[in-house]
């Protein structure tokens, strides 16, 4: 028996839906390392099933460092307006944008396939995914920019 409190931990932790988290711990029978395993499969998998869809809206999102001397920004795109004006849309976007200057990334394949430098149990592409599943919408990194003053 999976109990209310692991259930709301997980949905704190991964922000998916309490239907979702439930019957990821259920199926992990309680265990909530496991249960965030499947989770993430389960990401992946929402999230490529979706690939076809056509994107509509979106959000351009810029971090600065502290000092101004480094920066970047970045558009991240959804299927509908709904999505792209949800707030947590717009915090998956200023993660990205601070992301990028802190890694700097070549290009967005490179990008997906870094270590999120919050998570690194995560890639960018896990932590997209999470979104994706999230909202139930496809979610892509169109373009970004870094912006250096010292090259």
């Amino acid at each position: 028996m999976v109990s209310t409190e692991q259930i709301k931990e997980l949905r704190d932790r991964t922000g998916i839906s309490i239907g979702q988290c439930k019957k990821a711990l259920e199926e992990a029978n309680g265990d909530m390392e496991q249960a965030l395993t499947t989770l993430k499969a389960k990401g992946a998998e929402i999230a490529e099933k979706k690939s076809g869809r056509t994107l509509k809206a979106g959000k351009v999102s810029a971090y600065v460092h502290a000092g101004g001397a480094l920066g970047a920004m970045v558009v991240v795109q959804t299927e509908s307006d709904f999505v792209a004006k949800n707030p947590e849309f717009g915090i998956l976007a200023d993660e990205l944008a601070m992301h990028i200057a802190a890694m700097n990334p070549a290009d967005t394949a490179e990008l997906l396939e870094q270590p999120y430098i919050k998570d690194p149990a995560l890639t960018i592409k896990d932590f997209v995914a999470g979104y994706i599943q999230k909202f139930g919408e496809r979610i892509e990194i169109v373009r970004f920019v870094r912006l250096d003053t010292s090259s």
